[in-house]
Parts: C-alpha cells; structure tokens; sequence
C-alpha cells in the first residue's frame, strides 16, 4: 500500500471513525464496481459515498457551532482566597 494512501486513509478514518468507515465502504464499492464493469455497484458505492460525505459535513459544521458559542476561558483563583496550608513536623522536632 502507498504511504500517501495510508496516510490518507487514517486522517479520513481519525477525524470521525463513523463516516469515515462510511466514506471508505462507498469509495471501496465504487472502485469495485466502476472496475469490473457492475454499474449497479458503483453507482450504490458512489451513493453511499456521498452519504459518508454529507454526513462528516454536518458534524464538522455542529463542532464549529459549538465551539463558536461558548470560547473556553481559564481563570485561576487569586493566591489570596487560599489560605496557607500548615507547616508539617514530626514530633520528634516539636520537643
């Protein structure tokens, strides 16, 4: 297998695994299809294909429609609001 290809493959797959694996069965029944001449397979492997597609579209727009409500904000509380937590001595050095 190309390196390219397989480098393709886990970016589609890692981003969203559900229509990634949808995409890939879709491409993967086309390829066969429109090669050994089954239009019935490719044209059920592009369509599924353009499943996979739309569907990865609509969750990459609902993950920027979050991200754009609500921006994430870190604030660490003041020093002052924690008071200083105690000295720690055996008892030995305490006599």
């Amino acid at each position: 297998m190309n390196p390219f290809f397989a480098k393709f493959l886990n970016s589609v797959y890692r981003k969203e695994p559900i229509s990634g694996f949808i995409l890939i069965w879709g491409v993967t029944d086309a390829l066969i299809g429109g090669i050994g001449g089954r239009w019935s397979l490719f044209s059920a492997g592009f369509m599924i294909a353009l499943f996979g597609i739309l569907i990865r579209s609509l969750q990459e727009k609902k993950i920027k429609a979050v991200r754009q409500e609500r921006p994430v904000r870190y604030q660490l509380p003041s020093a002052a609001s924690n008071p200083p937590l105690p000295l720690l001595m055996s008892k030995k050095r305490r006599r």
